[in-house]
């Protein structure tokens, strides 16, 4: 069946090791919007960390999208929310008592795209959350913001080796109530329990009258797992997680190796 929509992962996919869009990536994406074929980025990331690569790319304007925050809200390009599926400020405080408690390095991301960290010695992976993603970075603890705050997802955010000790406890801890995925080796994410990534690029195609059988999503790590799942066409980079390879049906080269620009030509 014809490919309509192309759900492009951001970091390991899109990007490059240097965090780079290669000019062969640029080339196919032009192609595939000119001929119709819609191309949105299904990222981790907030809107604002996703939007530069966007205009790179001439993903703009009101009929094209971005699913931003591994589901958790969808936007056409101009910036008009069509869906949003965010976590309630009882779970955001429960998190942030756990975290606290076990002195964890904790964040919450806004629906805005703001980082904000009640800890006032910052882990390093959380400055470069807020870097690679554009956002500005607050210290607030949540008595000083609104009783209804809601955030689109919590992060643990911190060295790999931490997160491995404390994986398990956090997951029997929220994994009744939140959806919780290792984005990578340093970011363990909790979202509302109807979030990931595939849901996300369903709710999406759904509105656009795009089947399953349509979709082709591309992607290298845990969190892209459902996409693949969902999309008729799942492709995984050279350089994914074995785990994500076993969803996949293809593995395309590397992020640095063309990856995306080899997978277009095989399928469209």
């Amino acid at each position: 069946m014809t490919i309509k929509f192309i759900a492009l992962d951001t970091d390991g996919t899109l990007l490059n090791s240097t965090g780079k869009i290669l000019p062969s990536t640029k080339k196919v994406v032009k192609t595939a919007l000119d001929q119709g074929i819609k191309v949105a980025l299904c990222s981790g990331r907030p809107i604002a960390g996703l939007k530069h690569f966007m205009d790179e790319l001439g993903i703009i304007g009101p009929d094209q999208y971005a699913i931003t925050l591994n589901g958790a809200i969808t936007r056409t390009a101009d910036g008009k929310i069509m869906t949003k599926d965010l976590v309630s400020n009882r779970l955001y405080r429960k998190m942030y008592a756990f975290a606290n408690e076990h002195h964890l390095p904790f964040n919450v991301v806004s629906p805005d795209s703001k980082i904000i960290t009640g800890d006032h010695d910052i882990d390093l992976m959380v400055y470069t959350q807020a870097y690679e993603n554009s956002a500005t970075l607050y210290i607030r603890e949540p008595d000083e913001l609104p009783s209804d705050f809601e955030i689109a997802k919590g992060c643990f955010a911190t060295k790999a080796k931490l997160l491995d000790q404390w994986e398990d406890k956090i997951r029997q801890e929220f994994g009744q109530e939140l959806y919780i995925v290792r984005a990578d080796d340093c970011f363990l994410e909790l979202l509302h329990p109807n979030v990931n990534k595939g849901t996300g690029l369903k709710e999406l195609t759904e509105k656009l009258g795009i089947t399953p059988e349509e979709v082709m999503a591309i992607g290298d790590e845990r969190n892209d797992i459902t996409m693949f799942d969902f999309a008729g066409t799942a492709v995984c980079m050279d350089n994914g997680s074995e785990e994500t390879k076993k969803h996949a049906d293809y593995v395309t080269t590397s992020n640095d190796e063309d990856g995306i620009s080899n997978a277009f030509e095989k399928f469209l």
